[in-house]
C-alpha cells in the first residue's frame, strides 16, 4: 500500500479485506485519507431490462450502484414482461447473469401483470425471487392483498408494497401542499400513501405475513408502522435520500423533482428523519428509476415519475445528515448495509468500498455511469468521492 494512503475503519471484516487488496494490488491512489465501508444494500431499485432498455439497463444501473458503493440491489418488477410467471422471471434472470456488475435479486410481481386482479404464480416464482411486490402500484382490493400475504407468509416469503390508492390521486402529480397551490399543480394527498399503509398493516397482523413498505413519504406513515411496531407486526420499511433531505419547499419547475411518492411537506420530513433515528425506518433505499433525457424533459406535469440515486446516495446522506450531526456514522451504516441484508435475508459479501469523504464534488449527471440523468441534487456541491468498489476479491467500479 502507498505510504501517503491512510484508510479508516467504520466495519472491522471490511477494513481488513480492504487492508489485505491495497497490500496485494498496485493501485495508483491520491495520497489522503480514505474510509473504508462495507458493500451497501439497496432493497429497491429499476434496471429496466427486459423492456425498457431504452431507459437504463442490468449493465448500467448495475455499473451506477458500483460506483454508489452498492455491491447488492432488489430489481423490481415493473417490467415487460412483468415476471409473474417462472418463464418470464427467468429472462430477467438470464440477463442478470449475463450483465450486472454486483449481485442483484429480483422481485417477482404479486399479480399478474401488476394489475392486481389474479395472483402471480407465486408458488413457481418464490424459489426465483427475492420477495413479492407490484412495485410502482398499489394492489387495490383488499381481498387480492390478503390472499397474496397469506400465500408469500405460506411459501416463506415476504410482500413488498407500493401504498397508493388510486381514488384518492384525482390526476396529481406533486404534494398536494403549498408548492402546487402556488404554481397551479394538481397535488397528490398524503392520505394516498397512508390508508393503504394502514390497511396493509391490519392484514399482516391478521395473516402473520412478513410485511415491508417501501419509499415512505408521510409523517402519518411512520405513525402508524411505528404503532403497528410496538403491537408486534412483522413490518419494515424504507424511505429514500431525497425524502430526508428535501421537501416540496425544495420543488422546481422540473422533471427532475418528480418521483412517486412525491416531496412532501418540511413536517413530513421531519417525521421521518424522527423514525430514522428512532428506528421506525429501517433501511434507506433510493428507488433509483431512470427514464430517458427526452422523457424527464417534459417539466412536472407530464415527465414520468422517477429519479436516479444510486451515484449520489452516500454523497448525500453524508453531507447533509452525517457530516450536519443530524445521523451517526453507526446509524448510517445500519441503514445502508446491514438491516437491508437482515431483513431481506441477503448474504453478508466480500465486500467494501474506498471513499475520500473530505473531497468535494458538484453533481454532474453527464457524468453518470446511469443512462437516466434525473436528479434533484444537479448542481449541487456534495461531500464524498468514491475511488474503489470490490466484491469478492475483484473491483467493479474504479474511479
Amino acid at each position: 500500500m502507498e505510504k501517503n494512503v491512510k484508510t479508516v475503519m467504520t466495519d472491522a471484516a471490511s477494513f481488513a479485506l480492504a487492508e489485505a487488496y491495497l497490500q496485494s494490488h498496485d493501485l495508483m491512489l491520491p495520497a489522503g485519507e480514505y474510509t473504508v465501508f462495507p458493500g451497501f444494500c439497496d432493497v429497491h431499485v429499476h434496471f429496466r431490462e427486459p423492456g425498457f432498455s431504452y431507459k437504463g439497463t442490468v449493465r448500467s444501473g448495475s455499473r451506477a450502484a458500483a460506483r454508489g458503493g452498492y455491491t447488492a440491489v432488489c430489481t423490481m418488477p415493473n417490467l415487460s414482461p412483468v415476471p409473474d410467471s417462472a418463464e418470464n422471471m427467468q429472462r430477467q434472470l438470464d440477463i442478470i447473469s449475463r450483465d450486472a456488475a454486483i449481485a442483484a435479486y429480483p422481485y417477482a410481481a404479486i399479480t399478474v401483470g401488476e394489475l392486481g386482479e389474479q395472483l402471480s404464480d407465486m408458488e413457481n416464482l418464490a424459489a426465483k425471487c427475492i420477495a413479492f411486490s407490484d412495485d410502482g402500484r398499489g394492489v387495490q382490493e383488499e381481498e387480492m392483498m390478503e390472499r397474496a400475504m397469506r400465500k408469500a407468509k405460506s411459501l416463506g416469503k415476504m410482500i413488498v408494497a407500493h401504498c397508493e390508492v388510486n381514488d384518492l390521486l384525482h390526476g396529481g402529480y406533486i404534494h398536494d401542499g403549498a408548492y402546487a397551490r402556488a404554481h397551479g399543480h394538481r397535488g397528490i394527498c398524503s392520505e394516498s400513501e397512508w390508508r393503504q399503509v394502514e390497511r396493509d398493516l391490519r392484514l399482516a397482523a391478521d395473516t402473520g405475513c412478513k410485511y415491508h413498505v417501501c419509499h415512505i413519504s408521510t409523517k402519518e406513515s411512520v405513525a402508524l408502522i411505528r404503532e403497528a411496531k410496538s403491537a408486534g407486526v412483522d413490518v419494515t420499511c424504507e424511505t429514500a435520500p431525497h425524502y430526508l433531505t428535501l421537501d416540496d419547499g425544495c420543488l422546481q419547475e422540473d422533471g427532475r423533482f418528480k418521483m412517486n411518492p412525491p416531496l412532501r411537506s418540511a413536517a413530513d420530513r421531519e417525521a421521518l428523519l424522527e423514525g430514522v433515528l428512532d428506528g421506525t425506518v429501517d433501511m434507506i433505499a433510493t428507488d433509483h428509476a431512470p427514464h430517458s433525457v427526452q422523457e424527464k424533459a417534459q417539466g412536472l406535469e407530464k415527465s414520468p415519475f422517477g429519479i436516479v440515486g444510486l451515484e449520489t446516495a452516500l454523497p448525500v446522506l453524508y453531507t447533509r445528515l452525517v457530516k450536519s450531526g443530524v445521523l451517526s456514522m453507526q446509524r448510517l451504516l445500519e441503514l445502508l448495509v446491514y438491516a437491508p441484508r437482515r431483513r431481506f435475508g441477503i448474504p453478508e459479501d466480500r465486500s467494501f468500498s474506498l471513499w475520500r469523504l473530505d473531497e468535494a464534488f458538484t453533481v454532474q449527471p453527464d457524468a453518470f455511469l446511469s443512462l437516466g440523468r434525473a436528479t434533484p441534487y444537479a448542481g449541487e456541491r456534495l461531500l464524498g468521492v468514491n475511488y474503489l468498489t470490490v466484491l469478492n476479491g475483484k473491483a467493479v467500479y474504479e474511479r
